[in-house]
């Protein structure tokens, strides 16, 4: 097979009607609309957060992100979990937003933990009220938060998810994604509208 450059390059008939299907998913959503928002730094997602806080009825705020929001909000011990310094000065703004449009934000409440950032290292587990012990970090949610968020999936009628819940990749610390995934799965089934995102075409 030989490649052949072409002068024009643009997108397809298929790329314009799923772009056309999303922004229309976005104006007029179905609802209960959710947002599904994990990562890893507040500071990053400032106007992504921003913007959905004024779209959706309900946002499920997870990833190392949510450790930033835990600390600032709790008070919570999170070891050496992530921690957005810059980002932990705009979590009040954002929650404040958050309770003047009637957004319900839900957070994780208890964590798979681990001794260190690594596929195979010692795990733990923890909660929002004991907090995570000093030297371990959080790199998946655990059973509780799963009920919380799949009740919150439940309730939806369309879902757009950004960014990782969890350290997926590696197994000790993908129950949790893998759980919410299998939650979103079956809202689809059940016919709700789901779109997976990036964050450019969010905002």
């Amino acid at each position: 097979m030989v490649g052949v450059n072409l002068p024009q390059k643009a997108g397809g008939f298929l790329m314009k009607k799923e772009l056309n299907y999303f922004a229309k998913a976005l104006e007029s959503p179905e609802r209960p609309f959710l947002a599904i928002l994990g990562g890893a730094k507040v500071a990053y997602k400032i106007q992504l957060i921003n913007n959905m806080l004024d779209k959706v009825n309900e946002m499920i705020i997870g990833g190392g992100m949510a450790f930033t929001f835990l600390k600032v909000l709790n008070n919570m011990e999170i070891g050496t979990s992530l921690f957005d310094e810059e980002g932990a000065k705009i979590v009040k703004d954002l929650m404040s937003k958050a309770e003047k449009n009637g957004v319900k934000i839900t957070l994780p409440v208890d964590f798979v933990t681990a001794d260190k950032f690594d596929e195979n290292a010692k795990t733990g587990q923890a909660t929002v009220a004991y907090g995570i012990p000093a030297g371990w970090m959080g790199l998946d949610y655990g059973p509780e938060s799963s009920k919380k968020y799949a009740e919150a999936v439940t309730r939806a009628k369309q879902i757009v998810w950004n960014g990782p819940v969890g350290v997926f990749e590696w197994e000790a610390f993908a129950r949790g994604t893998k759980a919410l995934m299998d939650e979103v799965v079956k809202a689809t089934s059940r016919g709700c509208i789901t779109i997976i995102a990036s964050g450019q075409e969010m905002q």
